[in-house]
């Protein structure tokens, strides 16, 4: 007992960390540099509510880095930074090792972490990142009211909050302009784009403030990228707006273009240049020091140029698993640019390579702007790649569906269940289901996760999990802002079908009772199916069980906690028949069922809580 109580315990936490905690931090990383009043404490939250919480929950499931270390770019990372670990025999650098290793350890935990919270909440990141991208909105719109109020020329905008310079504020202004654009680009609904554009506008007019070039090159690298990736109509209109805003720039502004200014960037490349030619396979070693004198009487200790700067610490043996791991980002997702996870963050990468090219200090630094140019998008690259094997993101496009193919389908097709709306299931001349969700108003989590994506990702989830669901053939998104799935049904009857033909009690008890082992494995695997019922269980022709309607549900990391698997049954017993059924006239055959593969004190919570709702 004891035993089962510490695992018990052990999921217990290992849930709240993968489903309440990493969510949380992902969101201060991205947005809390805009309101925090200094770096120290935004690593401080990182560290407290993400990279130690990713580490707890590694040490409680060592199981998960089984396919977490099979991801290209995850392993690139550990060999960049092995190497980087390696070069400190021969650097000259005053910090201890243990000190160098942390940056490194909290990266490798963005790796992680962001592995798990895509695999146990991948519908937690489009609201995550929208919500982000608000704050950093409303954040943004008070800067820029300071600026534009107490202006100078020659002024360049810093950000408030922890951004202390105009280049690294221009790299977060950067990272959230790239975000609405993205989401303009893949939005399917048109009501986004009057939130996408003005957003868009705001921070681009931003990092026009802080007065730095190479953004403004990286944000047009990105489009490029984008109007590719995506390539529809909104590609068109945006490789339009490219070429007649370059014309503008060009005629207007190009003495200001290039005009190299106050910069000594290319005086400094070529110092580095130097310095790379003496260890040129090998590098300098991480944490050595740095000294270039450009000529304008200062000392700086930064390459600026992220490529240049692994050259110089780590060489060529450390810049290759570096430029490999961005090379196989942008490559695996133009691979599932089907899905708008890897759009955004490809777009990301891309800006990031474009803002590094005059940007750059330590290789592998603590969490700052710069992570926002190559560490966040790589961390989420790689998450998402390795999550598209556990079937927990759509792998499918979703196509378009004209009022009047809709209307074909509806004439020829046999309704199977409706609403007050109209048809919600038809059964089409082919023997197909068409599963309509109607488009709601109000912006709710459908908005970010679509019920149609929902009903797909859970069917193909269930069905690696050995448990039998429809199989998708398509998705659709109407033209009144509706989706829609199409799946081949199941052969069978729903279980409440067929426990109305019996009329032997022996025969009923036995399937209840079966129908309580495969609860019991539902519950074990974590699935909770909030729309659990007799009439959502099929029994099919072959004698096993299937799941139908399964939009509403969620797979949990571990096996259910009691307080889930009581309210799962609650559900079941507002149906007269299946309380009837299972509840009074058979509730011995369900708990023995049950029983037979569940915990004991999963057993006995469950037949006390239904005991006291009978005699209530």
């Amino acid at each position: 007992m004891q035993f089962s109580y510490l695992n018990y315990s052990k999921q217990r936490v290992f849930d709240f960390i993968c489903l309440w905690l990493l969510p949380v931090g992902l969101l201060l990383l991205l947005s809390d540099l805009y309101f925090l009043p200094g770096r120290s404490l935004h690593h401080k939250l990182y560290y407290g509510l993400f990279s130690i919480p990713t580490l707890i929950a590694i040490i409680l499931r060592p199981r998960e880095l089984k396919e977490i270390l099979r991801d290209p770019i995850v392993l690139g990372f550990m060999l960049f930074a092995a190497w980087a670990m390696a070069s400190l025999m021969w650097t000259n650098g005053e910090e201890d090792f243990l000190g160098s290793l942390k940056p490194a350890l909290h990266l490798l935990m963005l790796f992680w972490g962001c592995t798990l919270l895509t695999r146990y909440r991948s519908e937690s990141l489009q609201p995550v990142f929208f919500a982000a991208a608000i704050i950093a909105l409303v954040a943004t719109v008070y800067n820029l009211y300071m600026f534009i109020s107490h202006f100078a020329p020659q002024d360049r905008m810093v950000g408030a909050g922890a951004f202390d310079n105009p280049l690294l504020s221009s790299h977060a202004f950067g990272f959230f302009c790239i975000y609405w654009l993205t989401l303009g680009m893949t939005c399917k609904r048109p009501q986004i784009l009057f939130i996408a554009i003005p957003a868009f506008t705001i921070m681009f007019a931003a990092l026009l403030a802080t007065g730095s070039r190479t953004p403004l090159v990286a944000v047009v690298m990105a489009m490029v990228w984008l109007s590719f990736i995506c390539w529809n109509r909104r590609s068109l209109a945006l490789m339009s707006m490219l070429i007649a805003g370059g014309v503008v720039v060009i005629a207007l502004f190009s003495e200001m273009i290039m005009s190299r200014g106050s910069s000594f960037r290319f005086e400094l490349w070529q110092l580095v240049l130097e310095q790379i030619k003496l260890m040129p396979w090998i590098g300098h070693g991480y944490e050595s020091t740095l000294s270039l004198d450009p000529g304008a009487g200062l000392l700086l200790s930064e390459p600026h140029n992220f490529a240049l700067g692994v050259l110089y610490y780590t060489g060529i043996l450390g810049f290759t698993p570096w430029l490999f791991m961005q090379v196989w980002g942008l490559y695996s997702s133009w691979r599932h640019r089907v899905q708008p996870l890897f759009i955004l963050a490809s777009a990301w990468l891309v800006y990031g390579i474009g803002a590094g090219l005059t940007e750059g200090g330590g290789i592998l630094p603590r969490p700052k702007e710069h992570w926002y140019l190559l560490w966040i998008p790589l961390a989420l690259i790689a998450a998402l790649s390795i999550n598209q094997r556990f079937k927990t993101l759509r792998d499918r496009p979703v196509r378009s569906l004209s009022r009047a193919a809709l209307d074909t389908l509806q004439a020829h097709a046999h309704v199977i269940e409706e609403d007050g709306l109209g048809p919600k299931v038809l059964r089409l001349e082919n023997g197909n289901f068409l599963k309509l969700f109607r488009g709601r108003r109000c912006y709710t989590s459908g908005s970010f996760n679509p019920y149609s994506e929902r009903f797909a990702v859970n069917s193909e989830r269930l069905q690696d999990m050995g448990i039998a669901a429809p199989k998708i053939l398509d998705l659709y998104q109407l033209t009144d802002g509706s989706t829609a799935v199409l799946y081949q049904p199941l052969p069978g009857q729903t279980l409440r079908q067929v426990m109305q033909s019996m009329g032997s009690p022996a025969v009923r008890q036995a399937l209840v009772e079966r129908f309580g082992k495969f609860l019991a494995v539902l519950h074990g695997k974590g699935v909770y199916f909030r729309s659990l019922h007799l009439g959502n269980v099929l029994l099919m022709d072959d004698g096993e069980f299937a799941l139908i309607d399964i939009a509403d549900m969620h797979i949990y990391p571990s096996s259910l906690r009691i307080a889930l698997r009581k309210r799962n049954l609650r559900h079941m017993q507002r149906y007269p028949e299946d309380r009837r059924w299972l509840f009074e006239e058979q509730l011995q055959a369900l708990l023995d069922g049950y029983a037979s593969l569940a915990d004991p004190v999963a057993v006995n919570s469950l037949s006390q809580q239904i005991k006291v709702q009978a005699a209530t």
